[in-house]
């Protein structure tokens, strides 16, 4: 696989992660700090590049039952559910908020494990950390090809329960998927409401199992 592809199929991992996410934090009483923000960043860095390694050999359900943990432990995505809907939020049940927090984690991890499938000499390199806006913290790194320019990949940290845990990722300077994700998600709770939503995604997660990798 040439670069190119790579740098895609790993722009298209993250960005799901993004565009199921919120760029918007909330406030919080302290922000995490940059030790405990880098080693949650760098801990994922090192359990994707393990599995990418392995890609092959592990198959997609392999990929997912390792990434899985991962990826729950990095990612607030009780948070990430709430920005996700915006004020429809408040018109969920308990029941409802469950599912959606679990459906979103999943497809996160399914997303993942469809296009972690292989490995072509890539790496990730940790650029430094800088305060953000509403008590979060930016995480700068960059993805380093075996051959091309490298990616900044930049991750917003906030504090859950005394850890912190990622609720936002900057894919290459530019704008993600999350204006586009976060209209259909209001397009289709107006539509069918949560429901619908939830039929949506779970439809997206079935799809990874046999998803193929974006190329350019």
């Amino acid at each position: 696989m040439n670069p190119e592809s790579k740098r895609s199929r790993l722009g298209s991992a993250l960005s799901l992660l993004v565009l199921i996410g919120s760029m918007a934090a909330a406030a919080h009483a302290a922000a995490p700090s940059p030790e405990a923000a880098t080693k949650i960043v760098e801990t994922l860095h090192a359990e994707m590049l393990a599995v990418m390694k392995q890609g092959t050999q592990l198959g997609y359900a392999g990929r997912l039952a390792k990434l899985q943990p991962a990826i729950t432990t990095a990612y607030d995505f009780s948070f990430i559910a709430e920005k996700s809907v915006g004020l429809a939020w408040k018109d969920l049940d308990a029941e409802q908020r469950a599912k959606l927090i679990d459906a979103i984690g999943r497809l996160a991890a399914a997303t993942y494990a469809a296009r972690m499938a292989d490995f072509s000499g890539e790496k990730f390199e940790t650029l430094g950390t800088e305060p953000a806006s509403q008590d979060t913290i930016l995480v700068h790194t960059r993805i380093v090809p075996a051959n091309g320019t490298p990616i900044p990949l930049d991750y917003r940290l906030r504090d859950m329960d005394g850890s912190p845990r990622i609720v936002d990722v900057f894919y290459d300077g530019t704008v993600s998927e999350l204006a586009m994700r976060r209209s259909e998600y209001s397009a289709l709770l107006k539509k069918g409401g949560i429901q619908a939503l939830l039929d949506a995604l779970e439809k997206k997660i079935a799809e990874q199992a046999t998803a193929k990798a974006p190329t350019i």
